[in-house]
């Protein structure tokens, strides 16, 4: 089941927290980049915005495999290795500067979500399910694609859609009977924890077209954002108002593009993707978030079980 997400006025915030710095700012829908929302807006499947101190980290060791489905906020790089279009890639620079060092495929400057939840939970880094080198999958696996819909139409013939990821993990399923028999298969598929997101994608492209006006949708959804790495409006790498333009790195279509010095005190990266600072926040309240973030369990329960 999913959490609804929970939009409050500044007003609503205890006095302390203000006090401490911690802000919620009001949108307004006009002057943003429409697409910026459908990431945040989709971005939790069983969480809800809520500001508090949080654990890091966990001492446990963990035994649960972790398996990624969704798109390209969660795509570790299988786009890298199917036949699409850069609109749809970012295994080329500025993407993966902070961290790696070096393009990666990741829609963002370092680490995703899912990346700081592998890391919590004691797990190497998920690779993509099409990464050429060779898998155990008893770790896990990651079949997210950018650009990908729970629709089978939603950029179709461009993407890995949801259900096609489904058959991937299939195949993976069938390929630890192989390897290490039907129980222990069995258990550790029981035992994994599946993380997902999908959705914005079929949004936006109803959203594109021009028969459709996204501004009441995105005003119903979203009146307020929490902000805590207090530049949420503008993009760190992109170009146009905010830096909202699908541009960063210069190779979908509009070459001159702008990147700032610091993507950690970003929200957004680029046009609609987080950056790794955001990235981390978000992990680390979906990790060891009270119910008042995660309901019914954080991630850390459901590794730990």
């Amino acid at each position: 089941m999913m959490a609804p997400l929970f939009w409050f006025q500044v007003s609503d915030i205890p006095k302390k927290a203000r006090e401490k710095g911690i802000t919620i700012m009001k949108m307004d829908s006009s002057r943003i980049h429409s697409i910026l929302f459908f990431s945040c807006a989709s971005l939790f499947l069983s969480a809800c915005f809520y500001i508090k101190p949080f654990l890091l980290r966990s001492n446990h060791s963990s035994s649960a495999a972790l398996f990624v489905f969704g798109s390209s906020i969660f795509d570790a790089g299988n786009n890298n290795y199917i036949n699409t279009t850069t609109s749809n890639q970012a295994n080329f620079w500025p993407y993966g500067e902070t961290f790696f060092r070096y393009p990666t495929g990741r829609f963002s400057d370092g680490r995703l979500i899912s990346d700081f939840i592998a890391e919590y939970a004691q797990l190497p880094l998920i690779l993509p399910y099409l990464h050429p080198s060779y898998q155990s999958y008893i770790h896990g696996a990651n079949f997210a694609s950018a650009g990908s819909g729970a629709l089978v139409e939603t950029n179709k013939g461009l993407v890995i859609d949801l259900k096609t990821q489904l058959s991937y993990f299939i195949n993976v399923r069938a390929r630890l009977r192989q390897r290490i028999g039907d129980a222990k298969a069995a258990r550790l598929v029981s035992k994994a924890v599946y993380l997902f997101n999908i959705g914005d994608n079929d949004y936006t492209s109803i959203f594109n077209s021009q028969h459709n006006n996204p501004h009441p949708f995105i005003n119903m959804v979203i009146s307020n954002i929490t902000h805590v790495i207090k530049e949420g409006k503008m993009a760190c790498c992109g170009s146009g108002a905010y830096r909202g333009k699908n541009s960063c790195g210069g190779k979908r279509g509009i070459k001159d593009y702008e990147l700032c010095d610091n993507p950690n005190e970003y929200v957004f990266f680029d046009y609609m993707h987080l950056s790794e600072r955001a990235n981390q926040f978000f992990a680390n309240q979906m990790w060891s978030g009270n119910l008042s973030v995660t309901w019914p369990y954080n991630l850390r329960t459901l590794f730990e079980e």
